[in-house]
């Protein structure tokens, strides 16, 4: 029988210069006196010692004729050396690669279409980054991971990064397939006017109406299912400086959360700027807030007057009679009455939620 043979690779390398040390411990010579018997200077023999220079060719035939060890044993030394550190470094990364993928929903991907099942690690890696269209991890992190974004306040509830980021992404490859003519802040304020009057309609066909009004204003609409880790109900950016986008997750699965959702991140896109990502449902800092806290006004009364508003909770009795006669006079679905009464307290959470339309999720979203 043949034996099997295995390369033998040391997880340790001597450092050259702890070769040189010793050398010049046994011969009683200093590193200065080294340096004067070499021609070299005292920096570059301290620079070999301390392992901050290699030991070049020429080097290693001044060490041949001054210290005695072949030179081909000093270059030997220092290429083992220079190996194993390119090994840790590569062992590293590769480290570093796994842990990333290890971070994304991968298997969510897979079950949603979006990637091919990787028929090993390095593939999962390949597919990921061509899924993201980043060229490697270090971009990837360049462009989710330090992304300006701005957060509207939730303190019951964060996203992970890693979870968001392909959250964004999966809307990022909707919004780009979707024809859209260049924006007009005029015509998508005349558009959000009649989208107002669709929430009356059956959600169906109201979204795909509100699609459409969307696109031929220049704003890109899309409906991404929420992933494991993320606790969102949308997002506005812009695609492009023609093109902005709109992402909704639909995460409480009712039409009131829906719609505020949708007019919330409209606000960002008339009113704010195009630099930044803005995303509802996430911790904030003192500036965000302020948007944040703009969007959320302007999306209340663009839905409901104020003045409207004031009068009716004020006289009403908040029955259901009262919300339905009071949205259909306002051209406005009678959840949304009762999802702004929720969260104003006028009445508790469990109240009403007959008039609310529940959502659905296709199993194959």
């Amino acid at each position: 029988m043949d034996a099997t043979t295995y390369p033998y690779q040391p997880d340790y390398a001597v450092p050259p210069g702890w070769v040189v040390e010793e050398h010049l411990q046994s011969q009683n010579l200093s590193p200065a006196e080294l340096a004067r018997r070499c021609g070299r200077s005292a920096k570059l023999i301290s620079e070999i010692i301390t392992g901050k220079a290699p030991i070049e060719p020429k080097t290693a035939l001044q060490f041949e004729k001054v210290l005695g060890l072949d030179a081909s044993i000093w270059l030997g030394i220092e290429a083992r050396y220079q190996l194993h550190r390119a090994r840790e470094v590569e062992a590293r990364e590769a480290e570093g690669v796994i842990s990333w993928v290890k971070t994304l929903p991968l298997r969510e991907l897979v079950r949603r279409g979006a990637i091919d099942k990787p028929a090993s690690n390095s593939d999962a890696v390949s597919k990921l980054l061509s899924f993201f269209g980043v060229a490697s991890v270090e971009a990837w992190h360049m462009k989710y991971y330090r992304m300006s974004v701005a957060y509207r306040h939730s303190p019951s509830f964060e996203s992970d990064k890693s979870a968001l980021a392909t959250w964004l992404r999966l809307g990022e490859l909707e919004a780009e397939q979707q024809e859209c003519v260049d924006y007009s802040e005029a015509q998508f304020r005349r558009a959000l006017r009649e989208i107002r009057g669709l929430t009356q309609a059956p959600l169906g066909e109201a979204l795909e109406k509100v699609q459409q009004l969307c696109n031929e204003s220049g704003v890109a609409l899309v409906l991404v299912k929420p992933l494991p880790k993320t606790a969102l109900s949308g997002a506005a950016w812009w695609l492009t400086p023609r093109k902005a986008v709109i992402q909704l997750s639909a995460r409480h699965k009712t039409d009131d959360h829906l719609w505020f959702s949708l007019f919330h991140e409209a606000a960002h896109i008339l009113l704010h700027s195009k630099k930044r990502i803005f995303i509802d449902g996430t911790k904030a800092d003192e500036e965000s807030t302020a948007i944040e806290t703009e969007a959320n006004q302007w999306a209340a009364n663009f839905l409901i007057p104020p003045n409207d508003w004031e009068q009716f909770v004020t006289t009403s009795l908040y029955d259901e009679s009262a919300i339905r006669q009071f949205a259909e006079k306002r051209g406005i679905a009678p959840g949304i009455v009762v999802g702004r009464l929720q969260h104003e307290k006028h009445i508790p959470w469990s109240q009403l939620n007959t008039l609310k339309v529940r959502l659905k999720w296709e199993t194959t979203a």
